[in-house]
């Protein structure tokens, strides 16, 4: 772990981060000693650090740092936060800002290789997700509704669970961006009220871009995923698992969620 650069395990009880949830935070993927899209990493969490008023350590800063801990963990999933870094007791953040930037690494998950191949088990949570517009897509530290889901179960072959919003919306997994097809459509949900727009879902967008697929971005029922020919979910650790199954519903043929698979797999940017 280190902290502001330097290797060090621990950070202040004041930090506003571990008070309030005040920062945002990254979850990438290292490989053969790089770090698996790192400029769009670093692009959404400049964004997202604007988003909240916070400033972000400079490229040029991050980019050093980063080489070290890669020279020393080249596989793994490497996990960046930046927060407002500390402050007095209170809400209003501090007149002069200090943030803190914290790296940490783990080891790479072992998921059952079928799940990749054959598609994963989903289920619904009961959580919900409130209306943030102003949070909205930012991947900030404060994750109780997401903590909450995923504690929801404890069944090994159930891999993930859809949250919908309070309207009964679909928006995301509790660690994963959701797309499915519908009528040859490629459908993902609007994400302007809550949920994290991650790094790999706004890939996929552009990818369908630049293939001409049409990409229908709105407010889904539950039931929408009912009526999919194929649904799948991504992020940057797990990459894309397509789903076999939801609720009543069963699929064996994901032949769109291969090939955007096959694409997120690719070269390092």
């Amino acid at each position: 772990m280190r902290v502001n650069g330097d290797v060090a395990d621990s950070i202040s009880i004041r930090d506003r981060g571990l008070l309030y949830g005040d920062g945002v935070f990254r979850t990438m993927l290292a490989e053969q000693g790089k770090l698996r899209h790192w400029p769009s990493h670093l692009k959404k969490l400049q964004q997202d650090c604007q988003a909240l008023g916070i400033n972000c350590p400079t490229p040029e800063q991050l980019a050093v740092e980063l080489q070290s801990i890669l020279l020393a963990h080249p596989q793994g999933v490497i996990k960046l936060i930046v927060t407002r870094g500390q402050g007095g007791r209170g809400y209003a953040p501090p007149a002069v800002q200090a943030p803190h930037h914290v790296w940490d690494v783990f080891p790479l998950p072992e998921y059952p290789e079928e799940w990749r191949k054959q598609g994963i088990k989903l289920r619904l949570c009961d959580v919900r997700l409130s209306h943030q517009p102003r949070l909205a897509g930012i991947k900030h530290l404060n994750r109780l509704e997401n903590v909450l889901a995923a504690a929801e179960w404890q069944a090994a072959d159930i891999a993930e669970g859809v949250l919908l919003d309070l309207e009964g919306n679909l928006i995301e997994g509790t660690r994963s961006n959701l797309f499915f097809v519908r009528g040859g459509h490629l459908c993902t949900p609007d994400l302007s009220r809550c949920g994290v727009a991650g790094v790999q879902r706004e890939r996929v967008l552009s990818w369908a871009a630049s293939r001409g697929i049409s990409v229908e971005m709105g407010h889904f029922p539950v039931e929408a995923l009912a009526q999919a020919e194929e649904v799948f979910l991504v992020n940057s650790v797990i990459g894309l698992w397509p789903v076999q199954s939801f609720q009543q519903r069963r699929w064996t043929d994901f032949p769109l969620a291969f090939e955007v698979a096959e694409y997120l797999a690719g070269a390092h940017e």
